[in-house]
């Protein structure tokens, strides 16, 4: 149903209520939802009018079964893991399903290439009994970005997120022009075009990949973050900010490889630069995608 505003004798909808619904280890996904939602959560004409903004944090935990209502919206966002969505934000993200709720589908990549990320996220979402009625692909730090190998460091910046602040506001007006007897139009999300690569820097990015998953056939090795000993205070912040528990309190230096799925909040969380994770993509992704991408989105 929606807030129903007179607006030159036509019923207007206008959410009651906005939720972001996130997974992001690293808190690149989260702060481009929560620009996001709070545009769309703001009446600019009225600001005592705007609606409150509730996030529901899939990082650590599964939420508590809930279904929004048809009269909210909700930001979903996830970060872009080998062209996917993370399977363990897909399971965390089935305890909450919606009523015919208007979604907004935000994947957020690092700088290579978002792949199939968002039109799984729309599946997902709207078998979960959401309408998928806006998408975007925003750009976020690459979990594998350090100083010697930067991979869209520092993004989302200022830019990225003022944005995503359009964006949100572009999606209010889109739902504040819908009716309020009728369902706001969804988008196929499959339509989401990415930005363009340069050809000589895929090529090679590629003949890298195809090589390294020679290697890995031949001689298999398993990559994970490690810490440095004499650095580590064993302060527990790695154990603190792991969203599979693959760190455990008081055995910091070690991390177990059936839980980790190197999103490297551990290496981006330490307060004293202990944990790395040394991969030989890191070299090649900064190498090959240097260039900055923009944010891109469909209504």
């Amino acid at each position: 149903m929606g807030i129903f505003r007179g607006a030159k004798k036509r019923k207007i909808m206008i959410p009651a209520s906005v939720y972001t619904l996130f997974f992001s280890p690293t808190g690149t996904s989260a702060r481009t939802a929560d620009a996001i939602a709070a545009a769309l959560a703001r009446d600019t004409a009225r600001p005592d009018a705007s609606v409150p903004v509730r996030r529901i944090d899939l990082t650590h935990a599964a939420a508590a079964p809930v279904t929004l209502p048809p009269e909210a919206a909700v930001v979903m966002a996830v970060p872009v893991y080998g062209g996917h969505v993370p399977p363990l934000a897909a399971e965390r993200m089935k305890q909450v399903r919606g009523t015919q709720t208007p979604a907004v589908i935000v994947a957020v990549y690092g700088n290579r290439a978002f792949e199939k990320a968002p039109a799984e996220l729309a599946a997902l979402a709207a078998a979960q009994g959401f309408r998928p009625v806006a998408a975007g692909a925003f750009i976020g730090e690459h979990s594998y970005s350090s100083p010697a190998t930067p991979i869209a460091a520092g993004r989302p910046d200022a830019d990225d997120l003022a944005r995503a602040a359009a964006f949100g506001a572009a999606v209010r007006q889109k739902l504040a022009s819908t009716k309020a007897d009728e369902a706001p139009a969804t988008v196929d999300v499959r339509r989401l075009k990415a930005p363009a690569t340069p050809l000589w820097p895929l090529l090679r990015f590629i003949v890298f990949a195809l090589g390294y998953l020679r290697r890995q056939k031949r001689h298999p090795v398993v990559y994970l973050p490690v810490t440095n000993a004499d650095l580590c205070t064993h302060c527990g912040r790695c154990a603190a900010v792991c969203p599979t528990e693959a760190i455990r309190r008081g055995d910091e230096l070690h991390t177990d490889p059936d839980r980790c799925i190197r999103c490297c909040a551990c290496v981006k969380g330490c307060p004293v630069g202990a944990r790395t994770f040394d991969t030989p993509f890191a070299a090649a992704l900064a190498r090959n995608f240097g260039k900055r991408k923009p944010p891109v989105t469909l209504l």
